[in-house]
């Protein structure tokens, strides 16, 4: 619940939504994508690299890793469509017998085809989570300060600030 609340909070402060959403996206690619190869040390150096908001990195995360496993046989069929393209097949044939590439799993049918599915969206989502998180900011915001839950989770922090003030 805690990276949630921080998300709430960085996503109703003043950080930039274009950090925000870089967060979302970057979450979306270590979602999408199997977590245990050599791809995702990339993402990782990316999000330790720039400046985005990990609290949205670690919610898209939860959130995407749970829709990859429902679009797996998708990822699966892209994968081995992919690997079985006759103008693919002598590339695919170089890269498995070079060390390097082997060691990338992209004879793998599902890390292939989550890679091209999560890559592809990369761009497109990340418009996306910048359009709506400006629309919030704008939109809903204002309307969602009204309730007092929203309000605690903001002030949340400065409480827990004051609070050390006592011990």
């Amino acid at each position: 619940m805690n990276p949630f609340i921080q998300f709430m909070k960085a996503i109703n402060a003043n950080q930039h939504p274009s950090q925000i959403a870089l967060g979302l996206t970057l979450g979306m690619l270590l979602g999408l994508t199997p977590f245990w190869f050599p791809h995702t040390i990339l993402t990782l150096l990316l999000i330790l690299v720039l400046r985005v908001n990990v609290s949205a990195v670690l919610v898209a995360w939860a959130v995407f890793t749970g829709i990859a496993y429902l679009f797996d046989p998708l990822f699966n069929s892209l994968g081995a469509w992919l690997l079985q393209l006759p103008g693919l097949v002598p590339i695919w044939t170089e890269m498995y017998n070079n060390a390097f590439w082997r060691f990338m799993s992209f004879n793998n049918t599902i890390v292939l085809g989550s890679i091209a599915v999560a890559y592809t969206l990369a761009v497109p989502f990340f418009g996306l989570f910048l359009v709506l998180v400006r629309a919030y900011r704008q939109r809903f915001l204002a309307w969602a300060q009204r309730f007092k839950i929203v309000r605690i989770i903001m002030m949340s922090d400065k409480a827990s600030s004051l609070a050390g003030w006592f011990k």
